[in-house]
């Protein structure tokens, strides 16, 4: 997952392969909610990793439910049954309505004394209606800051009290159907000797959702009746059962960032569109209809059982009129494809948008414009029409407003016909529901090579180039190619293959260098199935790197090798000659210096901090020796490119010269002044 401050999305241009989906944010914590509340264990199956399920998972923990984590993506829940929750608790629900709207209910209903809170946002979003049906049975529930939004308390320290369940509840349909959802998934835990009904004021928004809160609860054992989605039934006598064993369907309006990805994308040459895998057209979710939008709009879509294909069809997309009442969070994906369409899109009923992580109206109409649509938004609709041609698009850096789906559906923009980058701020949102987005966009985007952004590091011996590539690479995203670390390995692999380091073998070490299995995992670095990060960085492997990297054959060989690093989203390269032979074309180069003796002071330190015996005069003779062996060889001399920015570091720290390089960067990025750096 992307943790830096903001994500650059070079121009992206072809699609295609396969993608599969982690699983829906509404099944997943629907279902950990009504396994905790049931008897038995449940073994929920590929269950979302995500910021929303870990709050809903550290709550049951919270409330004395048994939850074992040990099974990868299978979670086994022991349910409370007819116990009684541990109380007083404290829960912290982060910005997760699923969580809190839920547990609100059915903690209220269990009876005990909790006190619900999250992150500022949650403390803005309303619970007011479900309160007020709370009360109507006889609950007592106090809010603990602005009246109508949590934190909340929930004040049955001495059990619950006589509940009012003759007359139906009655609750607003028309804010969010998760106040609904709460109450049908709290309810049965108190429809013992008598049916509860419930009534539903005004429109219910978001039907789709409550279908699938019914379906679940069937799962568990609760069949609820409803009339024309007005009037819900809940049986007498009921009660939660586990069924065991429950999968968790991937996420619907996930899907929607790909469905969009195909439709608009030109198909990559290698691929047959996008597949999409995990769900299907036959899923519970609503937000499978989305599909009809995007045919609607040109996609071609076929699918089966966990399983969608997209391929690109009309082209530029059509402009839609819709009402988006039952594909709430999909049709904000519906706004980024309008960007790709000929005519002006209309997005009607979409008032619950206001309600969401954040004012997402607000939020998708101020982002759109940044990139050159002309955009109306109304009380709850948006109309969008797209930049007039590639030259009216502008280059953005798009506020996320910590909302996952805001960082998703701008993702699709770096698509644009201008060819202009796209800057995501705070890519780590994307982690409430989707945390290896990006992983999975890169995975089946593509873009020619010359669009991957390259930032290179050269620099002589203890330099700190390394330690500074790597800073650099980890605050913006970026691969790393070390290429030090790919001589130091052809030179370890020569000798343990028997190969003498000398222009004699010359032509076998570079055959030997040609298919160098070599790789970087989570921050080692291996050589086939051995793990070299230390063999590697011995005082010997870093001479022997030296005499190889003065065997021109083998220098040839290693080129395309490191080529193929240049991946997106984009690569900072260190080492001798990135600048000035593999990557000459690179928007900067960076020829980061220091004096012998100072980079003699800083190899003694490492070396003594790992309790290596050295002499600092011997290991300044070393580097000046390896400086002029470098600085004279007839391939690729170690000298500055042309074009280079030279960095003395003698006197700064890390986070100076990162600062400083981070700084050249930004300079050469096409965003207005003031975005995220």
């Amino acid at each position: 997952m992307y943790s830096t401050a903001y994500l650059d999305l070079p121009p992206l241009e072809t699609a295609g392969g396969e993608v599969r989906l982690p699983g829906s944010k509404s099944i997943s914590n629907r279902v950990l909610l009504l396994a905790a509340l049931s008897e038995g264990t449940t073994e929920v199956h590929d269950l979302l990793a995500s910021d929303d399920t870990r709050v809903m998972l550290d709550g049951l923990r919270a409330i004395g439910c048994a939850v074992d984590e040990s099974g990868g993506s299978t979670v086994r829940i022991t349910g409370l049954g007819r116990s009684a929750p541990r109380s007083p608790a404290k829960l912290f629900l982060g910005n997760a309505g699923t969580a809190m709207r839920p547990l609100t209910a059915a903690l209220t209903l269990l009876g005990g004394e909790f006190e619900l809170s999250g992150v500022p946002r949650m403390h803005e979003r309303p619970i007011g209606d479900l309160v007020d049906a709370l009360r109507q049975l006889g609950c007592r529930i106090d809010y603990l800051g602005n009246e109508g939004f949590p934190p909340l308390r929930i004040a049955h320290a001495d059990g619950l009290p006589p509940l009012a369940l003759q007359a139906p509840i009655r609750v607003r349909g028309d804010v969010s159907s998760q106040f609904l959802t709460a109450l049908l998934m709290a309810l049965p835990l108190v429809a013992q000797t008598q049916d509860v009904v419930i009534e539903v004021v005004g429109e219910l928004i978001s039907k789709p959702y409550i279908h699938i809160t019914l379906a679940l609860l069937a799962r568990f054992g609760i069949d609820v009746r409803h009339e024309q989605w007005q009037r819900f039934t809940i049986p007498a006598g009921s009660r939660y059962r586990s069924p065991g064993s429950i999968h968790v369907e991937a996420d619907a309006s996930s899907a929607s960032y790909f469905i969009a990805l195909g439709a608009l994308a030109a198909p990559a040459s290698n691929h047959n569109g996008i597949k999409i895998l995990g769900v299907g057209l036959d899923s519970i979710q609503g937000d499978i209809r989305f599909v009809e939008a995007a045919r609607a709009m040109g996609a071609q879509i076929t699918g089966g059982p966990n399983w969608l294909r997209i391929e690109r069809g009309a082209w530029p997309l059509k402009a839609i009129d819709l009402d988006c009442n039952h594909i709430p969070d999909a049709a904000m994906t519906l706004a980024a494809m309008a960007l790709y369409a000929e005519g002006t899109t209309v997005l009607r009923n979409i008032a619950s948008w206001r309600v969401k992580e954040t004012d997402r109206l607000a939020a998708m109409a101020i982002e759109l414009r940044k990139l050159g649509a002309t955009v109306d938004e109304g009380a709850d609709f948006l109309r969008v029409t797209p930049p007039a041609d590639a030259a009216a698009w502008r280059a953005a850096s798009i506020h996320t407003y910590d909302d996952h789906r805001v960082a998703m559906c701008f993702s699709l923009a770096a698509f644009n016909p201008a060819r202009l980058p796209v800057r995501i701020e705070d890519p780590k949102c994307v982690a409430k529901t989707f945390p290896q987005y990006f992983e999975a966009l890169f995975s089946v985007a593509q873009t020619a090579v010359r669009h991957i952004p390259v930032l290179c590091i050269d620099g002589p011996t203890a330099s700190g180039k390394g330690t500074l590539a790597a800073a650099v690479a980890e605050r913006l995203g970026y691969g790393l190619l070390d290429s030090g670390v790919l001589y130091r390995a052809t030179a370890l692999a020569a000798t343990r293959a028997g190969l003498a380091i000398s222009p004699g073998n010359e032509g076998a070490i570079a055959d030997l260098a040609r298919t160098l299995p070599v790789r970087f995992e989570g921050g080692s670095i291996w050589l086939g199935d051995s793990d070299v990060s230390e063999a590697i960085r011995t005082e010997e492997a870093g001479m022997n790197a030296s005499s190889v990297s003065a065997l021109p054959a083998v220098r040839q060989a290693l080129v395309a090798l490191q080529h193929g690093f240049q991946r997106l989203p984009g690569l900072v390269a260190d080492g001798r000659d990135m600048g000035t032979v593999i990557f000459p074309a690179a928007p900067l180069k960076v020829y980061l210096t220091a004096s012998a003796a100072c980079r003699a002071e800083r190899r003694y330190k490492q070396l003594i901090s790992k309790g290596i015996s050295a002499n600092i005069d011997d290991l300044r003779a070393d580097l000046e020796a390896r400086d002029a062996r470098d600085q004279s060889r007839a391939v690729a001399p170690l000298k500055p490119a042309q074009d280079a920015l030279v960095l003395d570091n003698s006197l700064l720290t890390i986070d100076e010269a990162v600062s400083q390089v981070i700084a050249w960067w930004q300079e050469r990025q096409p965003f207005a002044p003031g975005a995220q750096g």
